[in-house]
């Protein structure tokens, strides 16, 4: 037999003459020769799977086709299932070496050796094996070894591209090669690259012990975006990297900008856990004049579940003053949310010995409560609390927001409100509210107030169509409103003694009211107001002759009294418009549209001469000199029965100016509508029963939006008509008879809002989140114009996304910027003093010098007392992976400064140096 060469084009076989079977013999081995020839081709092919299946015994490979499934050396497992004893054996067969089906991809090509037991893909090449995911630029697969080899691609200039990505599962790591068992699941990894949350790991050669375990030699950490040329990264010579839980490292050492500083650390710990988790909260260090140095915000965050967490935070300064922190927050999804905060400090001043050594607690309890109104729409429970000492914010070392100095009052609120459908409708509520004044240390407690109310109910309504006609629009209702009102003072409060003057009262009232159409264009209403008031608190008074003096005494027991008042008013609306341009024009101002609602009202309060009493005022010889009238309710909560009857008819005439005017867009065919004047009122009232002083002053308030409602101006006056004598006091006598105007202005206030941007800027305060509910809470503004938060390393409840922006070579000529201006003043001349009894600017703004630098300052100006009020001013740095704050209050009885600069990424935020020091008070 004789086989030609291979580079004929056709295989020739010559035979001898030979018995028959031995032809067939020869034939059927020739035709293997010719499978096995083309059999060791290259086969090319762009995907192919690797189906695999246990197996027991070894069976050979069967040689595919070029676009056949490349089926690799696997075990065979027994066919016949009723002879199979290993189905009930307890013990259980071994796994096969591989679990499931190896894929692989390749854009120029993918090779398979069939002698050395190896796939070669090569550009994009991509192989896929369980929740493991491989692509790189090359790729070679030994089934032999079963091991996987990635690389990068090279081109002729030297250039490497197509890093290799190993993904399993949520882990991602991009190296430069990489050797992986997928038999163990073991890797080598070479110069890799991976991202844990905000840290980017970035090492030499890794070792992969298992899904949960990676070893790590010569690495480099950091969380700053570029990774080729970090501002700063640690040093590390060994780690083992738990995914998404921890990284425990040897020696940590800090680079900036590859310059080696002094910070080293014999081990490190960062944690990588994305759920929040328990850890130590690390403490701010400092130095004041009056206290020595300090240790601040240093403490343990529990987070006790994904509802509820606690932070406990404390203070320590040398000279042996404390405070502690407790801030909480919870929530639930579509339940309700709210933070909880409490603080203490002991506050040593001086040292003991010293004639001005002092020693003061203060304290301060905030609760903020708020329920979603799709978890129970018929009843709800929110809560806003700030009350404790009256000086605490005078006198704290560490509060989030120093704003919170410039308030002069506390209050509080508790209610809870339950809605009862049905007809009548019936609506409680339960609220608890608490005032507090801070400078005369006066507190106003209810606990609790009780309301409660029916919907309208109309009588004489018909069961179908609409009511129509005085009669048919009766209705009525009922009210009732208790309270036990407390008033006591800062050193009483949470004491038995603060009970002793409570004031307990309860009030009814049933008012009925209608309401018709006079000539289709005149609204009539009219109303009828019955109460009954009742109280456990009443007087008695009578005139000691032995001493001279008047005594009033309290008395404790249930009274009532009732009272009932008329009242109705009529008004109408006119509409006014003054057209500026005829058929065909197309002027700026089309037309001006007013507004006017005047009304006449009339109301009647008896007198209820009934509930006074009067006692007798005598000389020392018991002598009648005078008789005093007094009622047994005055003081009680409620207050008391009118005494003087009143018919009294009041006017009243409210305006509304709007423009039409041309759209800027000259693609918009409708005119655009401003407002001129939001408002502007006029009351006043003439008292019919009055033997003097029959007209009440007019009152005028207006106010009005401008420049797109970012400017607000209200304005306000009263004018009297009645003059003055020589003593200043008013006399039943016409101002303009007397020699004057028509109206005598008494008082005035004028007050401006005004917010402006950089062209093209439209963006928001930057007050941070945190800043601002700590205002609010605090009962303060919710703007910066009295300055913004000086805890800067307090960042642990609102982290503000930063929105990374291109930046060209040159910085934008317009230069961001914002301001707020507040702008107030009053006047006075109700006894001719003619005196503006105040007037000040406030102001605050923020403007960006340059891309990452920007300067803020928040002030006022009194210009009656001509001097700057609380100022603060602002720098802030951003250093990309790092944030430096800069803020100084430069005068106040508050004058500090605080520097703070650190790591913005939460996993090192503890990272940081903060400074805050008091100017020396004797300088």
């Amino acid at each position: 037999m004789g086989i030609q060469k291979p580079s004929h084009t056709l295989a020739k076989i010559h035979t001898k003459a030979l018995r028959t079977n031995r032809i067939h013999i020869l034939f059927a081995l020739s035709f293997t020769v010719f499978i096995n020839t083309f059999s060791f081709a290259q086969v090319d092919s762009k995907t192919k799977s690797v189906e695999i299946t246990p197996s027991l015994e070894k069976e050979s490979i069967v040689a595919p086709n070029v676009n056949d499934t490349i089926v690799l050396p696997i075990e065979k497992s027994f066919v016949l299932k009723e002879s199979d004893s290993t189905e009930t054996d307890s013990i259980k067969p071994k796994p096969g070496i591989l679990q499931g089906t190896v894929t692989s991809s390749a854009k120029d090509y993918n090779a398979f050796d069939r002698r050395e037991q190896k796939a070669y893909l090569y550009n994009e090449a991509q192989v896929n094996y369980l929740d493991m995911e491989i692509t790189a630029g090359t790729i070679v697969i030994d089934y032999s070894k079963n091991l996987v080899y990635a690389g990068r691609l090279k081109d002729t200039t030297g250039e490497y591209s197509q890093r290799p990505v190993f993904k399993q599962g949520e882990n991602i790591v991009e190296p430069d090669s990489i050797i992986f068992n997928f038999k163990n699941k073991k890797a080598l990894i070479f110069n890799s690259r991976t991202e844990q949350g905000e840290m980017k790991v970035l090492s030499k050669y890794s070792k992969k012990e298992n899904d949960s375990v990676y070893y790590l030699g010569n690495m480099r950490i950091t969380t700053s975006k570029n990774e080729e040329d970090p501002e700063y990264h640690f040093d590390v010579n060994k780690a083992k990297l738990v995914p998404n839980k921890k990284i425990i490292a040897s020696t940590a050492q800090m680079f900036i900008y590859n310059v080696p500083t002094p910070i080293v650390v014999p081990f490190a710990y960062f944690p990588l856990n994305k759920k929040q988790t328990s850890g130590v909260i690390f403490p701010s260090f400092g130095e004041q004049n009056d206290r020595g140095y300090f240790l601040q915000n240093g403490g343990y965050y529990f987070a006790i579940n994904d509802y509820v967490d606690l932070a406990v935070l404390g203070d320590y300064y040398t000279n042996g003053s404390y405070g502690l922190r407790l801030e909480n927050n919870y929530k639930k999804r579509y339940k309700f949310n709210g933070r909880l905060g409490f603080r203490y400090e002991n506050l040593i001043n001086s040292e003991r010995g010293f004639p001005d050594y002092s020693k003061t607690t203060i304290y301060n309890l905030r609760w903020s409560h708020s329920q979603d109104s799709k978890s129970n729409p018929s009843s709800r429970f929110s809560a806003s609390v700030n009350l404790g000492s009256s000086n605490y914010y005078q006198q704290s070392q560490n509060q989030v927001n120093t704003a919170s100095f410039l308030n002069n009052t506390l209050a509080s609120s508790v209610s809870y409100s339950k809605t009862f459908n049905g007809e009548p409708q019936v609506n409680m509520s339960l609220t608890a509210s608490h005032s507090q004044n801070t400078q005369t240390e006066e507190i106003n407690l209810t606990l609790p107030t009780f309301q409660a109310s029916v919907g309208r109910v109309f009588p004489f309504a018909p069961k179908v169509g609409s009511k129509k006609g005085i009669i048919q629009n009766i209705n009525l209702q009922y009210n009732v409103r208790a309270e036990n009102r407390i008033q006591t003072t800062d050193s009483l409060f949470f004491k038995s003694e603060m009970f002793d003057d409570a004031k307990i009262g309860m009030k009814h009232s049933i008012p009925i009211t209608t309401n018709f159409k006079v000539f289709n264009y005149f609204s009539v209403s009219a109303n009828a107001n019955f109460d009954e008031t009742w109280t456990l608190n009443t007087i008695d008074r009578f005139y000691d002759s032995t001493n001279s003096e008047t005594v009033t005494e309290d008395i404790k027991g249930f009274d009532s009294y009732r009272t009932y008042n008329f009242s109705s008013s009529i008004g109408t609306t006119v509409y006014g418009n003054f057209n500026f341009e005829e058929e065909g024009e197309d002027k700026k101002i089309k037309a001006i549209r007013h507004v006017m609602r005047p009304s006449v009202s009339y109301n009647v309060n008896p007198a209820f001469d009934r509930y006074y009493d009067s006692y007798e005022v005598t000389d020392i010889n018991g002598n009648s000199i005078r008789e005093d009238e007094f009622t047994r309710f005055e003081g009680s909560l409620f207050g008391s029965p009118n005494q003087t009857y009143s018919s009294s008819i009041g006017l009243g005439l409210s305006n509304n100016i709007e423009a039409k005017v041309r759209d800027k867009d000259s693609t918009k065919t409708e005119p655009k509508k401003i407002i001129l004047l939001n408002n502007l009122n006029f009351s006043s009232s003439y008292n019919l029963a009055g033997d003097s002083l029959r007209f009440s002053p007019v009152r005028m308030s207006g106010g009005t939006q401008l420049f797109d409602n970012r400017m607000n101006i209200n304005f306000g006056a009263t004018l009297d008509p009645y003059a003055l004598d020589n003593n200043n006091n008013k006399i039943d006598e016409f101002n303009v008879k007397n020699g004057g105007s028509l109206f005598r202005m008494t008082s005035a206030n004028f007050t401006v809002g005004y917010s402006l941007n950089s062209k093209g800027n439209e963006r928001k305060n930057k007050t941070s989140d945190r800043s601002r509910i700590e205002t609010l809470d605090s009962g303060g503004r919710d703007d910066d114009l009295f300055g913004q938060s000086q805890d800067f390393a307090d960042q642990r409840y609102a982290d503000e996304d930063e929105e990374e922006e291109e930046m060209g070579v040159l910085y934008n000529y317009s230069v961001p910027w914002n301001i707020r201006l507040a702008y107030a003043v009053n006047y006075s001349n109700a006894k001719r003093q003619d005196e503006i009894s105040s007037h000040s600017l406030m102001f605050s703004g923020d403007i960006e010098v340059s891309p990452r630098w920007s300067v803020g300052a928040s002030s006022g100006y009194d210009f009656k007392n001509k001097g700057f009020s609380y100022t603060q001013l602002r720098f802030a740095r951003d250093l990309m992976s790092w944030r430096m704050n800069f803020s100084w209050i430069p005068f106040s009885t508050r004058s500090s400064w605080n520097f703070f600069i650190g790591i913005k990424a939460n996993v090192l935020k503890d990272l940081k140096y903060e400074k805050r020091l008091q100017p020396d008070q004797r300088l």
